[in-house]
């Protein structure tokens, strides 16, 4: 097993560092305070490729693969973990699933737009009353003529307000159960549909909100795969959101080792820097240790990937689970270590305390992953099959 980086993913990360140093970390803070989506630094993101590593090239992508990827988000995490749900908005949750699922003439519509940016995406799966349990959705697009008309409510969709196209999850017959849920590439322009933006505690520079569709006409080509494809396209792209995720929380961590180890080499009390008192020391290597085992077990899913293996829930649940407990675990630590300091604006460790939590819910609860990983272990239900 080689676990090195070659020298064009080397190059690739520092690109990405240098971009996220330069245009990223200088106003995170203040587009955090300010609750601002910072759609032109999106699109320079997308000027450089960031969204089309694992998208052909006719299609407008550079098709070097997850691991890319992978490397790229954890970059750009540690400058902004709300800039990395742009990863998942504009391809992993929506171009690669139209690549993967849609006709060509989807493909060639929608897929260019959303990893250039033209166009702002969006995946729309939870709705008020439906969260881990995504069989109990109550909205609907049922047949009519050679199209469909789509009924309901999402809610805590990224960019919900935001976004030009969505991939929304909606029962075109619910007495069929699984069979009867579909998945559909949706204008958000369409009449009918209307979108407001909802206050949350972290993540503020990526907009959150609720989207309710009344009457939609959507179109037959709005169809996303085949009737009945829902589930399948659905959980399909939470296991590829699933490894962003993961890359966003391991660079979230690493961001708040970055900001300890350079507090507790300035910081002095007793006549000595704070970093050498063992309890801190005890804290660093903590979160050293358990950022290291993250990125490897994300890395390796993204590798995995780039070899075929797009199926590969139970190592991506591996990933996302130590990602989740892991991050949560680093903003506590480096809120300890710099104390008053940490609970002010004057660092950034604020904002990472308040941004580290969602990792433990979005793409995935904890208790869900740690139900696919237990119960394939237990043998009642394969986690890759």
């Amino acid at each position: 097993m080689d676990f090195t980086l070659n020298e064009e993913l080397l190059a690739m990360k520092e690109a990405a560092r240098d971009f996220t140093q330069k245009e990223i970390v200088p106003n995170a803070d203040q587009w955090d305070e300010e609750h601002y989506y910072p759609i032109e630094v999106i699109r320079k993101m997308a000027d450089l490729g960031f969204f089309g590593c694992p998208i052909p090239e006719e299609y407008g992508g550079i098709n070097i693969g997850f691991l890319p990827q992978t490397i790229i988000t954890e970059e750009v995490s540690r400058g902004s973990s709300s800039l990395r749900v742009a990863f998942n908005t504009q391809c992993l949750g929506t171009a690669l699933s139209i690549l993967r699922h849609g006709t060509e003439e989807q493909k060639k519509k929608w897929i260019p737009d959303l990893i250039s940016a033209k166009k702002i995406g969006c995946f729309a799966i939870t709705e008020p009353d439906s969260g881990s349990d995504v069989m109990s959705m109550k909205a609907t697009a049922k047949p009519d003529g050679d199209g469909f008309i789509l009924n309901g409510s999402k809610t805590w969709i990224s960019s919900a307000a935001q976004a030009e196209v969505g991939i929304v999850y909606a029962y075109h017959d619910r007495d069929k159960g699984s069979k009867g849920l579909s998945a559909f590439v949706v204008d958000l322009r369409s009449d009918g549909v209307s979108a407001t933006d909802l206050d949350k505690l972290g993540t503020r520079s990526s907009p959150t909100g609720e989207i309710v569709f009344e009457d939609v006409r959507l179109p037959g080509d709005a169809l996303l795969g085949k009737l009945g494809d829902g589930v399948k396209i659905c959980f399909s792209s939470l296991n590829q959101t699933r490894l962003s995720c993961a890359a966003g929380g391991v660079g979230l961590s690493q961001a708040c080792l970055d900001t300890a180890v350079q507090y507790c080499n300035e910081r002095e009390q007793f006549g000595q820097q704070v970093g050498k008192f063992q309890m801190n020391q005890e804290l660093i290597a903590n979160m050293a240790t358990e950022i290291e085992a993250c990125r490897l077990l994300t890395y390796r899913a993204a590798w995995q990937k780039d070899q075929g293996q797009m199926g590969n829930v139970l190592e991506s649940c591996y990933a996302k689970f130590l990602v989740g407990e892991t991050v949560t675990r680093c903003a506590h630590s480096a809120m300890k270590i710099l104390g008053a300091y940490g609970y002010s604006t004057e660092y950034p460790v604020a904002r990472f305390y308040r941004d580290a939590v969602v990792y433990q819910i979005v793409e995935g609860t904890v208790n869900v992953q740690k139900m696919i990983i237990a119960q394939d272990q237990l043998g009642y239900r394969k986690a890759n099959r």
